[in-house]
């Protein structure tokens, strides 16, 4: 793999959160800045997908979605939009344990035959971690303009890679949708 950017989809409704997902504090810390440290002994190539003001603090470039209110589809639509690289990491905003570990196996085991590369354990597929090439896009299009935003459609009808993983690294891959599995990722790791 050639260049790689990184997109940080900052999106959603947050609507379990009651608040910016990705600004959610964990041990101190927004959500975004954990993840953003797994990142950088990787790339410096960050771009955050996001329509609020909210991350102006931190010095990534920001893109608005260019189509709205289409989930997860409409930011990796967006990013994929504006990448100039085949290859691109997509991640949410709501992932605090992702370590570099975990997204340097991600990226040393992606198959450039394979048009999206994600983890999956046996109970499980993380479809918001994972590799997407921009060969994706008109997939994505047709989707979003048919209204069918589910991931595991996107990923059903594009060539592939799962990349296994054990049940007990799925905790590091949790996206933490609410206070209560904020409250409990705490006790977890208390």
């Amino acid at each position: 793999m050639k260049t790689l950017k990184v997109f940080i989809l900052c999106g959603g409704k947050s609507s379990r959160m009651h608040s910016e997902k990705g600004l959610v504090l964990f041990q101190n810390k927004p959500f975004i800045e954990h993840i953003i440290q797994a990142i950088l002994p990787i790339t410096d190539n960050i771009t955050l997908i996001t329509n609020t003001k909210e991350y102006d603090y931190l010095p990534y470039t920001k893109i608005p979605d260019i189509v709205t209110d289409k989930g997860p589809l409409g930011g990796i639509y967006t990013a994929l939009s504006n990448s100039e690289s085949e290859f691109n990491l997509i991640l949410s905003c709501d992932i605090p344990l992702i370590s570099t570990e975990l997204l340097s196996e991600l990226i040393s085991k992606q198959n450039d035959e394979a048009e999206i590369s994600v983890f999956a354990s046996e109970s499980r597929m993380h479809p918001l971690i994972g590799i997407y090439s921009k060969k994706v896009l008109p997939v994505i299009k047709s989707a979003i303009d048919n209204n069918d935003l589910k991931m595991m459609n996107l990923i059903a009808n594009v060539p592939h890679q799962i990349i296994k993983i054990d049940e007990s690294e799925n905790f590091h891959l949790t996206n933490i949708n609410s206070a209560d599995e904020l409250n409990d990722l705490n006790i977890n790791l208390s």
